[in-house]
């Protein structure tokens, strides 16, 4: 494992209950990839209402923990650490399959684009060896 829990608290701002990485098992600068992952609990706040009786993780909570793992990415590409990569677009967005309560989302992040004050990643999330979900994302540094 490269980060836990409490690292990955020292790098992003986010808190429960819109914390939605709990570890990164792998990191390569060079190549500007990163794989984390998230373990799904009946305990998620979005399962209360999404949907009662059939459980399903939100696209939108996905796409967001995809951003989430980005920003750790970028900040350490970017030599931006302490910084936010605030999260500006969306572009090519499919889900793929539910997920759900128990499962264990992994996802892979690889930067396509890198400016000074901007990057593109593209993010992909499995279940298993099972495509979920995946969009490009496009960040900035320093916007209001």
């Amino acid at each position: 494992m490269i980060m836990d829990v409490n690292q990955i608290l020292d790098m992003l701002p986010h808190r429960y209950p819109f914390m939605l990485v709990d570890r990164i098992l792998d990191m390569n600068i060079e190549e500007q990839t990163i794989v984390g992952y998230k373990n799904l609990t009946f305990n998620e706040p979005f399962f209360q209402g999404h949907f009662p009786g059939e459980p399903i993780m939100p696209g939108v909570m996905q796409l967001e923990a995809m951003a989430q793992i980005s920003g750790i990415l970028l900040n350490k590409v970017n030599d931006k650490e302490g910084q936010i990569a605030y999260f500006m677009s969306i572009d090519k967005a499919k889900f793929r399959r539910k997920v759900v309560p128990g499962d264990t989302l992994r996802m892979e992040i690889k930067v396509t684009r890198l400016r000074s004050r901007m990057a593109v990643v593209e993010g992909k999330a499995y279940v298993g060896d099972e495509l979920a979900s995946q969009a490009e994302l496009m960040f900035g540094y320093g916007v209001a």
